[in-house]
């Protein structure tokens, strides 16, 4: 049996309902992971300390092959696929070996431009759109992870 991870630091409560909405249909585990600054209602939870990549640790060490982890996290889905693990984003988005390099890439333009004193924008607010994107690429995923299918399309 696979287990669907999630990043439940900044994991939205719609994704949330849609993962435990599809546990019940795919029989996988479901385990969130946060820091003991959130507060996370489920059954199979693991609250880590407010170190600054303590969730991201805990995250990758309850990864295994095969698994798909929800994260927001370019850097964190980037060491997801490492391990032969899926990634999706809260928006829908399916981290690949052909996009995570580019992703990485902006990621740290992005954050030279801050340190240099530049702003960015954040996200923009989740619509119904998002929850829909979400889904249908969390159903294709849980159709790879249960066919053993490769992580990296």
């Amino acid at each position: 049996m696979f287990k669907v991870i999630v990043d439940a630091d900044a994991c939205p409560r719609a994704c949330l309902l849609l993962l435990q909405k599809y546990q019940k249909t795919w029989h996988y585990r479901l385990l969130t992971i946060a820091s003991v600054d959130h507060r996370v209602d489920h059954g199979d939870h693991v609250v880590v300390g407010k170190g600054r990549d303590a969730a991201d640790l805990a995250v990758i060490n309850h990864t295994a092959k095969g698994d798909i982890v929800v994260t927001q996290d370019w850097g964190l889905a980037a060491l997801v696929l490492g391990k032969g693990a899926h990634a999706l984003s809260p928006s829908g988005r399916i981290y690949s070996d052909e996009n995570i390099d580019f992703l990485l890439e902006e990621r740290f333009v992005k954050a030279k431009h801050r340190r240099a004193g530049g702003r960015t924008k954040g996200p923009a607010a989740r619509t119904d759109e998002d929850n829909r994107r979400f889904e249908q690429s969390l159903i294709n995923l849980l159709e790879r992870a249960a066919q053993g299918g490769s992580c990296s399309r």
